[in-house]
């Protein structure tokens, strides 16, 4: 368990909520950081498990978007106690090639398996290899039916990538060099279930942005939008998504949050 309302954390938590217009901060304390951050984001994970118990406890008929991650994982890994049929897991965005508990379909199989409720997974790639084959894979019957649903989720679980030498989406496999070499060359600091955020929070104009089947932040303003983050590494990238407007509610880790709080 994690006892996050602590008078730093609270005050936090209070000064993020501000600075950014949410509706909602957790802020996970961290008595001493990891360098790995296995502690940080287990502990935003634990604070995600609490969150989504409250929103889908009880009989609501929920459609909840889920994107991937260490974070959305470790919520996965300590949910417990929440049984509900109604719920629908649906993807945010596509797949990818080798299965892990982080992946966008694993993370949503095992929410719906812990609940009770079903699982809808997007049958497409995370990224596709030109704008024109994503454009032929969004035409798709199965991939047109699911979007529909994930863009008419009443709420959203998402987790903030890094877009950097080292970071899961750069060791992941999932770019060619040159996409890689054009995050490099545009600026590009973090992601959101697929799109990719410059510093300053203007999604990123470039080709791979058009390459990725996935709901955008653009078709997100009537979802309730809960990001997480944890590990002072993603302090740019979690910046870049906080400018970018459209999350509701956060939770992250002491450490991240002092880092983003002296960058603003």
């Amino acid at each position: 368990t994690v006892e996050h309302r602590t008078s730093e954390t609270v005050a936090l938590a209070d000064r993020l909520a501000e600075a950014f217009g949410l509706r909602e901060v957790q802020v996970a304390p961290v008595p001493v950081p990891t360098e790995t951050h296995d502690y940080e984001r287990t502990a935003v994970g634990i604070l995600a498990a609490a969150y989504l118990a409250r929103i889908a406890s009880g009989d609501p008929r929920l459609v909840i978007g889920v994107g991937w991650g260490r974070t959305l994982s470790a919520m996965a890994d300590n949910l417990a106690g929440l049984t509900n049929r109604n719920l629908t897991f649906v993807s945010l965005m596509g797949s990818v090639t080798h299965a892990s508990r982080t992946a966008p379909g694993d993370v949503c199989v095992r929410l719906a398996s812990q609940t009770g409720g079903r699982a809808m997974l997007l049958p497409a790639p995370f990224v596709a290899d030109s704008e024109a084959g994503c454009a032929t894979i969004l035409d798709q019957r199965l991939v047109r039916e699911t979007l529909t649903v994930a863009r008419n989720a009443s709420h959203a679980l998402m987790s903030v990538g890094e877009c950097r030498d080292g970071a899961i989406l750069f060791e992941s496999g999932l770019f060619s060099p040159s996409q890689m070499a054009e995050l490099r060359r545009n600026g590009v600091v973090g992601d959101c279930c697929g799109v990719f955020f410059t510093a300053d929070g203007r999604v990123a104009d470039i080709p791979l942005n058009r390459c990725t089947p996935c709901v955008k932040p653009s078709e997100m303003k009537e979802m309730d939008v809960m990001v997480t983050a944890g590990g002072v590494t993603k302090a740019a990238a979690t910046l870049a998504v906080l400018r970018a407007g459209f999350v509701d509610r956060l939770l992250i880790d002491e450490t991240l949050a002092r880092a983003i709080l002296e960058e603003i």
